[in-house]
């Protein structure tokens, strides 16, 4: 039998997803769907075989990605709040901030607002109720290597991420928009970040973002991915706001680490690639530079991950003759 995919609306669209995750193990669900599924002994591969039935029945009939119509993350005042008073308890016990009147800011600029129609002026009697000072020589950037990047600031000790401040702890991964017509959050759909400008999610992080490039003092490192075309992408965030908020006068020097996945590809390096401009724009904007593709923690802090890698062999070989010779 052929079916015809037809488009159902969104709230069918999960409530079809409910029922068949909920009656996925089910004979009568077996008969229904026309599925053979053995009875008291389930082999794996059965489960695998309905899972993968479940999904096809939900892509065939679910308009577009899940992920498009994700609305406000659910319980955002109490994670944010929350959030606030454990970095100011716990984690920066130095802070002193009234994490509610953050939270007051924060509701005032996005609700009762169009879901593209929060700009970043509106987030700055929030900005300006958390301000925070962070040590010169101590500033990590980074494009496309985040998993990475934040593996090396936890090894390393001495860094400060965007995510490390009090903004970004207290918004880390979450979802919000409002609604004209309401006073509250949309919980039921809010558009993806390249809908509209005056996105609220991107408003917030862009003010963040050039607060944090601001701040920026000494020596500051920035982390890019060699195994990408544009590894320094002009439209990301980096390339867009934090670099253009960067101040020659406070920063010494930027150093670049330039980080291929160990399988490859090397695509960009620091002569080859988009990399080269970027130090031509720092160079044209007085800044001071060092660029390097040979990071030694970078390249361990892949190999624990997959150490069966052929370059994690030929780093852990240099690494014996190293010992061997400093022995000798």
């Amino acid at each position: 039998m052929c079916l015809s995919a037809v488009s159902l609306p969104v709230a069918p669209c999960f409530l079809l997803f409910g029922f068949l995750l909920r009656h996925v193990q089910t004979s009568r669900f077996s008969e229904t769907m026309g599925l053979t599924i053995m009875n008291a002994h389930q082999t794996s591969a059965s489960f695998v075989m309905i899972r993968v039935t479940v999904w096809f029945f939900i892509l065939l009939f679910c308009p577009g990605p899940l992920s498009a119509q994700l609305g406000t993350t659910p319980n955002i005042k109490h994670i944010v709040v929350g959030r606030c008073y454990n970095y100011i308890t716990l984690v920066n016990p130095s802070s002193r901030h009234d994490c509610e009147d953050i939270w007051r800011h924060f509701e005032e600029a996005v609700v009762r607002q169009s879901s593209c129609n929060v700009r970043v002026e509106d987030y700055h009697p929030m900005f300006f109720a958390m301000p925070q000072t962070l040590p010169c020589d101590r500033f990590l950037f980074w494009s496309k290597t985040r998993v990475l990047m934040h593996s090396y600031a936890a090894v390393v000790g001495q860094f400060w991420t965007l995510e490390d401040t009090l903004v970004g702890y207290m918004f880390n991964d979450l979802i919000w928009c409002g609604q004209e017509e309401d006073s509250d959050f949309d919980f039921s759909s809010c558009p993806e970040w390249s809908a509209c400008r005056n996105h609220p999610v991107y408003s917030l992080w862009r003010q963040a973002s050039q607060n944090f490039a601001e701040m920026a003092c000494g020596n500051i490192t920035v982390l890019l991915n060699g195994s990408i075309v544009n590894a320094f992408n002009e439209k990301s965030m980096f390339g867009s706001v934090e670099l253009d908020s960067l101040n020659p006068h406070r920063v010494d020097y930027v150093n670049i680490k330039v980080v291929t996945n160990l399988e490859g590809p090397i695509i960009e390096s620091c002569g080859k690639g988009s990399i080269v401009d970027l130090i031509q724009i720092l160079q044209s904007r007085g800044f001071r530079w060092t660029c390097t593709d040979d990071d030694q923690t970078l390249m361990i802090l892949q190999c624990i991950q997959n150490p069966e890698q052929p370059s994690c062999q030929t780093c852990a070989n240099s690494l014996r003759q190293k010992k061997s010779l400093t022995l000798d």
